[in-house]
């Protein structure tokens, strides 16, 4: 399959789902029900095809692999370039995956305008696979853009009593922070000649100008990753979103900013980095204690995980900014990680809201007499979210723990508690939700999962205890890169330094 444009199909295909089920006639049941298997056949076969992506993949290489190259803008020198290395190849399986997911668990709770909504998902597929794949700043900053619109809708449309308030918010803040790296790519462009992303990362920028290009590229991703203080979009945007919808934000779009920090921020400005550090730490450091301590007061289902999530990326972003092989690695896989982890909580959430329509913690109460699968699968992956031993979750907090304690011992630390706490806010979220006497007859009538829910669980938990038990297989197709990566941060500093001492 080496002369297939294996990553053009695997972006563009749900767009073929999209004009299917736009060409659907009949009654209204009728439409709805093959939107549906439309859906999800064309996200599974994208599975299939990022699959494929992922056998294919050298594990040995630090390059870009599967490069396809046309002529698009030629006389700006904008051109279509895609390709996937060690740090973006995960990130495609990662969208592939979850996309039929939230197809599924949604099959039966979205009944109004629902080949709208399978329409919107697919279109969003599109975006967050060309976005990873994209190997050209105009290419890259549509796809990244591209993102808002379908997520706007979903939210908007489909969402709980507040949806037009976070939906709006949601899309603000993003956008707004948007705005500066599009200034950034333009100075980018000016300095380089084109667009290509390749080319960028082996330029070297003044340091002046680095500075400026750095803070421009940071005020998108913070606000994307989310970092505090520009978290306040996430609960709302997660509390007021369908459950296929907060899947795919805490599942995806949180990625966008880790990816943004490993892919453009630290190899192309590598000395702005290095200022920043301090920074960077203590953003991280005041995000994963703060917001675990918000987390341990909520009364809120969705708030609680919404809240982990900002706790979980701080863990990523002091990660990256360890520039450590143990630092950034960890990073990597705690992204992945808390991409399935907390996309099954929200999941876990979403199976009890369509049986009691409410998120308040204080309604349920001993689940675990009716729903023993649901209490077993909920276990699974709230341990994951603590970082339990032989869980995804604890091989991405380990190494990113080691790689910051090689660094600074105090982030280490604060860090540290930040995981007890998080080992606090789950534990004490289950023991609410499923232990204790049932004393409502509405919690006492609950069934438990379905069949389409169990298949919906599965595999979440094998990739969950896939990476714990043997990450290797996910870390080797990561290292050659990350050591790349850090290889040249290292010398471009060095440079750096001596250009300044002359």
């Amino acid at each position: 399959m080496e002369n297939w444009p294996l990553l053009t199909l695997v972006t563009f295909l749900p767009i073929f789902g999209v004009a299917a089920i736009l060409l659907l006639r009949g009654t209204v049941e009728d439409v709805a029900r093959n939107a549906r298997w439309i859906a999800l056949w064309t996200s599974g076969i994208d599975l299939l095809l990022s699959l494929v992506i992922w056998a294919e993949f050298d594990p040995t290489s630090a390059k870009f692999q599967f490069v396809e190259q046309a002529a698009w803008l030629p006389q700006f020198k904008i051109g279509y370039q895609m390709g996937v290395d060690g740090i973006s190849l995960f990130f495609v399986v990662l969208c592939a995956f979850l996309t039929p997911i939230c197809v599924i668990a949604s099959w039966t709770s979205v009944k109004t305008r629902v080949r709208e909504y399978m329409i919107a998902f697919l279109v969003l597929e599109t975006m967050m696979v060309g976005m990873f794949c994209a190997l050209d700043f105009v290419l890259f900053y549509m796809f990244f853009e591209g993102v808002l619109i379908p997520m706007f809708l979903i939210i908007g449309v489909w969402g709980g009593p507040r949806r037009v308030y976070a939906a709006f918010k949601f899309f603000l803040y993003t956008l707004l922070g948007s705005v500066l790296m599009l200034l950034a790519i333009l100075a980018i462009y000016f300095q380089v000649g084109s667009t290509d992303i390749v080319a960028a990362l082996n330029t070297h920028f003044p340091p002046r100008m680095q500075t400026w290009l750095w803070l421009a590229f940071f005020a998108s991703f913070a606000v994307k990753v989310p970092m505090w203080p520009v978290h306040t979009w996430l609960p709302d945007a997660h509390v007021e979103a369908p459950t296929a919808g907060s899947v795919i934000l805490a599942g995806v779009l949180l990625k966008m900013g880790g990816y943004g920090f490993i892919r453009f921020s630290l190899p192309m400005f590598p000395e702005a980095s290095s200022l920043f550090t301090p920074l960077m730490y203590t953003l991280s450091v005041v995000a994963i204690i703060y917001a675990s301590l918000v987390a341990l007061a909520q009364d809120d289902m969705k708030k609680v995980i919404a809240y982990s999530s900002v706790a979980h990326m701080g863990i990523v972003t002091m990660g990256i900014f360890t520039v450590t092989s143990e630092g950034l690695q960890g990073a990597m896989i705690q992204m992945l990680s808390h991409g399935v982890v907390s996309s099954a909580l929200f999941l876990c959430v979403g199976v009890v809201y369509d049986r009691l329509h409410t998120r308040e913690i204080a309604r349920y109460g001993g689940v675990v007499y009716n729903m023993p699968r649901y209490a077993f699968f909920f276990m699974v992956f709230m341990m994951a979210s603590i970082g339990l031993p032989g869980t995804s979750g604890f091989i991405g907090e380990f190494l990113a723990l080691i790689g910051a304690f090689q660094v600074n011992t105090w982030v280490t630390f604060f860090a540290t508690t930040g995981m007890i706490l998080s080992a606090s806010y789950m534990l004490y979220l289950y023991r609410r939700i499923v232990f204790g006497a049932i004393t409502r007859d509405d919690v006492r009538a609950m069934l438990d999962l379905h069949w389409r829910e169990v298949v919906v669980f599965v595999p979440m938990v094998g990739v969950v205890l896939w990476m714990g038990i043997y990450p290797h297989s996910f870390l080797k197709p990561i290292q050659p890169t990350i050591a790349n990566l850090i290889q040249s941060v290292q010398a471009a500093r060095e440079t750096g330094h001596h250009l300044a001492e002359r």
